[in-house]
């Protein structure tokens, strides 16, 4: 009783002169302290019993809440203790909850809510001392600069708050986080695993149930369970496996095997985990289309296309590459983002597909092909010098080897009309007088009829 009554004494010297004139009793509170001689505690006239212990609603805020040097960020109370300022919070908090709705003191009241949080996030995570590089688990993480409150961390998930807030990002997989959650990192970055091994699951869904995570999620090991308790359970449709709302955002995804195998473009649900591997993998041709489903291309006749484009691009490689004017035009680096595309015509990855699916890719190789077949037969004299003439009938134009009414010789490489290959017999002529020559500069000579 004796500290209630202290405490309201306390309030009652301390109340912001600019909200409300002094009463008699101030009046008299600040005669007392001016005078020469102060007098102690227990000297000090009691409350009389029958005036309330808060008189007015300014009273009500506790711990200093009042005074106006809250309205600066730079003079907060006790800015230097975070459990003071907790408790701070919680007092501001209570106070705003008993204002009036609407009214300019429960507005101050927010006002120095937000200070007091702002300077609580100074204290709890100072950004002036932090690293701008830092290595944890194969992840690069760099410092980021940026102040857009639009990320949200993928440890704690939860919005990282730019203006104040200090977040790393990893450059191999993009991982973001606070920096007060970089130790609590558990899992590698991606990046390291589509280096050593690139290659996608190519099951549909390969669920193996609860029991084989021992009713635990795949990747950080809380406890999960499909009612929910303690925490949902969440499959992700890559993996097959099951996660916790943490690990497991519903993210949606195109799932490579149900590309493959049926077609399927549709998005699925998947992990934070296999989304960033899916989208590290997107570009990388991975997929062997004639060995996983050779069926494939006689279901998808845009595949047939494409297939054939990509065979006459590799039959026109080899004009690019010894010809100047080609080299200097750079042709080939149409195809840079296409790599592999110049390398073989067997290798896919899942963004061709998708490109393949919408029919981008095959209006693209189209154009490319129509650019290139007119560097070689129109523009450039050193490649069409490089043409062919039919060795079975001799006549017609310079033909080549990726024009559409040819046929090619796997052996020789010689260039002769279908029609007339497939007239005369399914053996290349060329071929066949290699082969009386080779034997004839081979053969035995006979015994001499003079002798």
């Amino acid at each position: 009783m004796e500290y209630d009554e202290k405490l309201a004494r306390f309030r009652q010297a301390h109340l912001n002169p600019f909200n409300k004139e002094p009463g008699p009793r101030q009046h008299e509170q600040r005669a007392r302290e001016e005078a020469p001689e102060v007098a102690s505690e227990e000297a000090l006239p009691e409350l009389p019993p029958g005036e309330p212990e808060f008189c007015c609603t300014e009273r009500v805020m506790d711990l200093g809440l009042s005074e106006d040097h809250f309205s600066r960020p730079v003079g907060l109370f006790l800015a230097s203790d975070i459990q003071q300022l907790r408790q701070a919070i919680e007092e501001c908090k209570q106070v705003i909850l008993e204002l009036p709705e609407q009214s300019e003191k429960q507005k101050d009241a927010v006002v120095r809510l937000i200070h007091l949080r702002l300077k609580l996030q100074e204290l709890k995570d100072p950004s002036e001392d932090e690293p701008n590089i830092r290595v944890l688990l194969e992840h690069r993480f760099y410092k980021e600069k940026s102040k857009s409150v639009k990320q949200t961390c993928d440890k704690c998930n939860t919005i990282i708050w730019g203006l104040i807030q200090t977040w790393y990002t990893c450059t191999g997989c993009y991982y973001r986080c606070h920096s007060k959650c970089l130790n609590l990192i558990s899992k590698p970055c991606v990046r390291s695993k589509v280096s050593h091994q690139a290659e996608y699951e190519l099951n549909i869904c390969p669920e193996t149930g609860l029991d084989s995570q021992d009713y635990r999620c795949a990747e950080c090991r809380a406890p999960i369970s499909l009612r929910g308790v303690p925490s949902e359970a969440r499959q992700c449709d890559y993996t097959g496996q099951y996660y916790c709302s943490h690990c497991h955002w519903n993210d949606l995804a195109v799932i490579p095997a149900r590309v493959v195998h049926n077609w399927d473009f549709e998005p699925r649900k998947v992990s934070r985990c296999s989304m960033r591997y899916l989208a590290l993998m997107v570009s990388r041709p991975v997929l062997r289309l004639r060995e996983i489903n050779p069926l494939l291309f006689n279901y998808v006749e845009g595949l047939v296309e494409i297939r054939k484009l990509r065979q006459d691009i590799l039959l026109m490689k080899p004009y690019f590459i010894t010809c100047k004017e080609a080299m200097e035009a750079r042709l080939l680096l149409q195809l840079q983002d296409r790599q592999h595309f110049v390398e073989n015509d067997e290798m896919y990855s899942v963004q061709d597909l998708l490109d393949a699916h919408t029919g981008r890719l095959g209006c693209s190789l189209t154009e490319t092909h129509t650019l290139f077949a007119k560097h070689i037969k129109l523009d450039c004299e050193r490649c069409q010098a490089k043409g062919f003439v039919c060795e079975l009938c001799r006549e017609g134009d310079v033909l080549f080897p990726f024009d559409s009414h040819t046929s090619v010789c796997t052996d020789c490489c010689a260039v002769f009309h279908r029609d007339c290959y497939y007239d005369n017999s399914t053996t290349c002529p060329k071929c066949a007088r290699l082969t009386l020559r080779k034997q004839s500069l081979f053969q035995e000579p006979g015994p001499d009829v003079d002798a």
